[in-house]
């Protein structure tokens, strides 16, 4: 029983190849309590709140689950790096710095560490003080759909693949 255990578990850190990033567009008023919770499982908490996850299929049932709430899709290392440099968090509210991820981690600056993280070398949570969650802006200039549409139907919902960069860009 051990070894199957042990075997999936492999197995599923083999999958993981890509980082997600996951965007709330949409509030929760008067939802079903699975996607509440959902929502609490991810951490996002409020709108326009954004985390990076991998893909896993645990992560991807989470995901169909709260699709009509969020947007997600591929992120890279430079859009890890500026979400860091620019939204990143530590706990009591400071932003971090390149000397604080040199002093507290193996990586001599902030761009190395999101290259670690897209990489899966490193996870946000090797360093205990940042914050999982980055708080985003609105966007710039609103959406350019629907927020209560799909992405295929001219709305900003749902999978979005590479493009989330943009998005992601305009509200940091």
């Amino acid at each position: 029983m051990a070894s199957k255990a042990l075997q999936d578990e492999s197995d599923e850190k083999e999958s993981r190849t890509t980082r997600f990033a996951v965007i709330r567009i949409r509030g929760l008023v008067n939802r079903r309590k699975p996607v509440a919770d959902t929502m609490k499982f991810l951490r996002l908490n409020r709108k326009n709140h954004l985390v990076i996850i991998d893909d896993r299929a645990s992560y991807r049932g989470m995901l169909q689950t709260v699709k009509d709430f969020i947007t997600w899709g591929e992120i890279e290392s430079e859009t890890i790096a500026s979400l860091l440099k620019k939204r990143g968090e530590l706990k009591g509210g400071f932003n971090i710095t390149d000397e604080f991820i040199k002093k507290h981690s193996q990586y001599e600056n902030i761009d190395q560490f999101a290259e670690a993280i897209s990489t899966f070398n490193a996870e946000l949570s090797d360093i205990k003080q940042i914050k999982p969650v980055f708080r985003l802006h609105p966007p710039k200039g609103g959406f350019r759909g629907k927020i209560k549409r799909p992405i295929h139907d001219h709305g900003e919902l749902g999978y979005r693949g590479k493009t989330i960069k943009d998005l992601i860009d305009k509200m940091v």
